[in-house]
């Protein structure tokens, strides 16, 4: 009697995702770029931090650029064919990374801004006595 063999499968599955949504989160610090699909589940992310620059090289736009890029490069040999792009802070980053997008091939339904404003909300630290 034999064991029956078990069949063993990736957990990364090469899934067809037709359309997704790519998430642009630039701080002054870093430019991080999540790859979702429709339903908010990450499918593969990077940032100019894991793309090997280091200090103040990570808030450049060519960083950026270069982050984009690598996270984008996973998504088109699973066949995504369109995305929204949510786009959040006031970083160096935030144009370029939209570029590379663009250039990727990959349709864009619609850009968003969704940098949350406050409406008046904290009340700021009080002032410095030097």
């Amino acid at each position: 009697m034999t064991k029956p063999v078990k069949k063993i499968s990736l957990r990364k599955g090469r899934r067809r995702i037709p359309k997704g949504v790519i998430h642009i989160r630039a701080s002054f610090n870093n430019t991080i770029v999540t790859v979702t699909d429709i339903r908010g589940q990450a499918i593969s992310w990077s940032s100019a931090g894991a793309c090997g620059f280091k200090g103040t090289k990570k808030s450049t736009p060519f960083a950026a650029q270069t982050a984009a890029e690598n996270a984008i490069r996973m998504l088109i040999d699973q066949g995504m064919k369109q995305a929204e792009v949510m786009i959040s802070g006031p970083g160096p980053g935030r144009d370029t990374a939209l570029r590379a997008i663009r250039r990727s091939g990959v349709i864009l339904n619609f850009v968003r801004d969704v940098t949350p404003m406050p409406h008046n909300g904290c009340r700021p630290p009080k002032k410095r006595r030097v």
